[in-house]
């Protein structure tokens, strides 16, 4: 097992339970004692965790953290993976959408390569650079200009100027946090800004966002839960959640992590 993918686990338990013990991380990832002690320092030194005698606790993040593009791409991948495979099937030849920064938008873009005659719009360097070095010959790019964040997004006001003029069938959003009040909010003003130009631009939103997300509220917050037409996220959503989503959005798609089947309910 790669150390990225040890790390993205170690990441996953701690979400989970709040903590994680060495011991019990040596057992789950079959290393040695070690190989745990390396990842935990590696983890906490990119302020992923707080690295405690015998494991690690969970960091409470303030509202206004924006961990890097490089951070956030070790956690939850076979979930961001799974979500990413069920967005694209929303997706056809000949359809023009917008895509917004973040690694599960990201890994979005792999399946949106593969589709002839697509536009795509999008404020994410890496969304553009990979559509651009892999994508079908037929597809059209469109990279905002603007600000870039920690998280790789450009952003302010020349991302939004720029899509004053477009329409787009749908919008794929990535996030930081949803909760029942806050909605779907980032830490970042000026991507929330951009985010919502996005929004008023497109027919459908359709957010892209791991369990995880859940409970997370960020300082700016992008739009209601119910400005949502479709909300993909893994299994590992709390029932009571699942029940608040599938009354606020207009369509709650589960899918499986582990093999990628889905259970979707409309409201």
């Amino acid at each position: 097992m790669l150390a990225a993918q040890r790390r993205s686990l170690i990441l996953a338990e701690l979400h989970r339970d709040g903590t994680v013990r060495v011991t019990d991380l040596v057992d789950v990832l079959g290393v040695s004692d070690m190989t745990v002690r390396r990842d935990l320092v590696a983890l906490h030194r990119e302020g992923l965790l707080e690295k405690v005698h015998g494991g690690a606790l969970a960091v409470a993040e303030p509202s206004s953290s924006e961990p890097g593009f490089a951070a956030k791409s070790v956690q939850r991948r076979q979930e961001k993976r799974a979500i990413a495979a069920r967005a694209a099937e929303m997706v056809h030849a000949g359809m023009a959408i917008a895509v917004s920064a973040g690694t599960t938008t990201h890994a979005l873009t792999e399946h949106l390569a593969k589709i002839p005659n697509l536009t795509v719009v999008t404020n994410s360097v890496w969304v553009a650079d990979m559509l651009h070095r892999v994508g079908d010959s037929t597809t059209s790019v469109l990279l905002t200009g603007g600000l870039r964040t920690p998280s790789d997004a450009l952003v302010g006001p020349v991302a939004v100027s720029s899509m004053r003029s477009l329409h787009v069938d749908a919008f794929f959003m990535g996030v930081h946090g949803m909760d029942l009040r806050a909605g779907f909010s980032t830490p970042n003003l000026l991507e929330s800004e951009t985010n919502r130009a996005f929004i008023e631009r497109s027919r459908r939103l359709i957010v892209c966002a791991d369990s995880n997300k859940w409970g997370v509220v960020g300082l700016s917050s992008m739009a209601e839960l119910s400005e949502a037409s479709v909300l993909i996220t893994d299994a590992g959503l709390p029932a009571q959640a699942s029940v608040i989503l599938g009354d606020h959005v207009g369509e709650l798609v589960l899918v499986d992590a582990d093999d990628t089947s889905e259970a979707s309910g409309e409201a």
